[in-house]
């Protein structure tokens, strides 16, 4: 399986729609189970998590639900600004490599996936992710960069349905990431064909035809 890695912006998709298909579109999880982040400065939990597990508690196994990592909020700054003083802000921080699986509604073909993680430069232990691993496949290096500001990269031709395990692996004591986003098939628009679409305007104008007729008639 061949996959590009692109970093720092979302690739556009050009998808050519054919019978019976849907087009790309932005996914949400339904879920994503992992382990709930770590304490340190501040507490780094995914505290919204609205699923099953202990949203306080260092490490705890989080199931069926969502939170942080999908709630459509990208850190625009360092974890040591954004999360200060509550710690309760859009980055989930973990000490050990996390290991996310997010669950798909039926039907749902995955083709893209961009993370948005922190790179803080080794302030506080924080560094980019050293790479990931997709459903237990090869492992993807990420190439840290010489900036200090938060990061997104991109990893493209997934073709995934049903879920997703993203297996991060950090570089530095401390990984931070704020946002996980997906494209791809929804799986749910039929999109007809165009002799479909004449078919069944032909077919209505001569119910509509028959029915005038009976009505005069009447």
């Amino acid at each position: 399986m061949r996959m590009r890695i692109v970093q720092n912006a979302v690739m556009v998709l050009a998808v050519t729609l054919l019978p019976l298909s849907a087009h790309a579109a932005s996914i949400l999880p339904t879920s994503y189970d992992m382990l709930n982040g770590n304490t340190g400065s501040y507490d780094y939990w995914d505290q919204i998590y609205n699923g099953v597990g202990c949203v306080t508690c260092d490490n705890a196994p989080l199931t069926g639900g969502v939170g942080d990592l999908t709630d459509g909020i990208i850190a625009a700054n360092n974890w040591f600004i954004d999360e200060v003083p509550a710690g309760n802000g859009p980055y989930v921080g973990w000490t050990l490599n996390p290991l996310i699986t997010f669950n798909f509604a039926s039907g749902a073909t995955i083709n893209s996936m961009t993370i948005h993680v922190d790179d803080s430069n080794g302030a506080g232990g924080v560094s980019t992710p050293a790479g990931i691993r997709i459903n237990g496949g090869a492992f993807l290096p990420i190439v840290d960069p010489a900036t200090s500001t938060p990061l997104s990269f991109t990893f493209n031709g997934l073709n995934v349905t049903g879920s997703l395990g993203l297996e991060l692996f950090r570089s530095n004591a401390w990984l931070f990431m704020s946002e996980v986003t997906f494209d791809g098939d929804p799986g749910q628009t039929a999109v007809p064909e165009p002799g479909t679409l004449t078919l069944l305007g032909t077919a209505l104008s001569g119910l509509i035809a028959r029915r005038r007729r009976k009505t005069r008639q009447a």
